[in-house]
């Protein structure tokens, strides 16, 4: 009778039902319990910029957001955000109507679908696709209609005549997230404009997940699609600093759309978390407004990081898919002889040492994931070169 009421309904809504612990917890602890190297969760496993750290020790010491900040965030944060967007990117925002700061950009993507989508909705979303993502979409009561990604040339792409077919008379909203976790994928400028004009021409909402938006490497390009035509109206654009300078505890997202979109989602979000972070709202408006020699600082070296693992990972045998933005590699196990990501995940911590997550579980279609595998290299250089070699040593032939 585990998990039972004395009526026999469970007790676990039965829109979670079909979402069990995270796999992230499942292979952490697997990383904790054989002292392998974790490349599953993404997570940095040093801190930020100092300056950085230490305007939140300030924040605390000075008294600013050690109390319930004000609910659409702190108004120094929300000016630091709409200078970043119009630094960047060409776009102007009202920071006191178009900003709202979240717990992270995983409580701006929950609010947003919850204050948006209505039972019988449907959401089309990119597959594979973060965790949360399905989980809100259920929560909210909408139903999900993944659109694959599949490997071409190199990378995983976007089917286009797919997407369109996709849509329906049912479809509310678009949820994008580029660059693309876990598959390393940047949308190009005539995706973005081939999606913004579906958008437009079947009066859809759109929710972009950006947090990985100063992530992108060789020639991959970063662009808001707010900023295409007949989109500013329609999109609700969410990203987050955790990513972006490496302090993920502290989770600080914010959403910039139309007033409003941003009064809907707020009425949402009003009821998860109301506010948090205040002293680290404080910090994070400083770094938004870091020099660009920080960005480029940092994309280089998680550039020459990506090639660190990417090589390893390739002379271990597998195929590997080199991604234009974000810290995570997929990786075919194939050619190892395996076909089962979630089986070889769970042996590879006895078999190299080290923890990897498989990226069937981030898809609905699981037949499709199957053999893909996600590694994440946002560690020190020395910890990825280790890892690297344990994988040489394990498979290489």
């Amino acid at each position: 009778m585990t998990g039972m009421t004395s009526s026999s309904r469970p007790l676990l809504n039965r829109r979670l039902a079909e979402f069990g612990t995270t796999i992230f917890a499942e292979m952490s602890a697997l990383a904790l319990s054989t002292g392998s190297i974790n490349l599953g969760q993404g997570f940095p496993d040093t801190d930020g910029p100092e300056e950085v750290r230490e305007a939140a020790v300030r924040a605390l010491r000075d008294g600013r957001g050690n109390q319930y900040p004000p609910g659409p965030g702190v108004p120094e944060l929300r000016a630091a955000v709409v200078a970043h967007q119009e630094r960047r990117y060409g776009l102007t925002y009202d920071p006191d109507t178009e900003v709202l700061v979240t717990a992270g950009a995983t409580e701006a993507v929950a609010a947003a679908l919850l204050a948006l989508v209505e039972p019988g909705d449907e959401v089309v979303a990119l597959e594979p696709y973060y965790d949360s993502y399905a989980a809100c979409i259920a929560v909210a009561g909408g139903t999900r209609v993944p659109v694959t990604l599949r490997p071409h040339d190199g990378a995983f792409r976007l089917d286009l005549d797919e997407l369109r077919a996709a849509v329906t008379d049912r479809t509310r909203l678009l949820l994008l997230n580029t660059p693309h976790n876990p598959t390393g994928t940047v949308l190009t400028r005539a995706e973005l404009a081939a999606i913004a004009e579906l958008a437009v021409e079947r009066d859809l909402l759109v929710v972009t997940d950006e947090v990985y938006e100063h992530l992108v490497f060789d020639d991959a390009e970063h662009i808001p699609l707010a900023s295409f035509p007949g989109m500013r109206e329609r999109t609700v654009t969410i990203s987050s600093a955790g990513k972006t300078y490496s302090f993920t505890g502290w989770k600080v997202g914010w959403v910039t759309a139309s007033p409003g979109l941003v009064t809907a989602v707020r009425s949402a979000k009003q009821y998860l978390t109301y506010v948090s972070a205040g002293p680290f709202q404080y910090a994070v408006a400083e770094a938004l407004s870091l020099p660009d020699s920080y960005f480029e600082h940092f994309r280089a070296d998680m550039l020459a990081k990506r090639n660190i693992l990417a090589t390893g990972l390739e002379e271990a045998g597998l195929t590997v898919y080199r991604p234009a933005g974000t810290y995570f590699i997929t990786a075919d196990i194939r050619p190892l002889g395996e076909t089962d990501g979630i089986a070889f995940c769970r042996t590879l911590p006895e078999r190299a040492g080290v923890v990897a997550i498989p990226t069937a579980v981030f898809y609905d279609h699981r037949e499709e994931g199957a053999p893909y595998v996600r590694f994440a290299f946002c560690k020190r250089t020395e910890v990825l070169t280790d890892a690297a070699e344990r994988l040489r040593k394990a498979f290489a032939r």
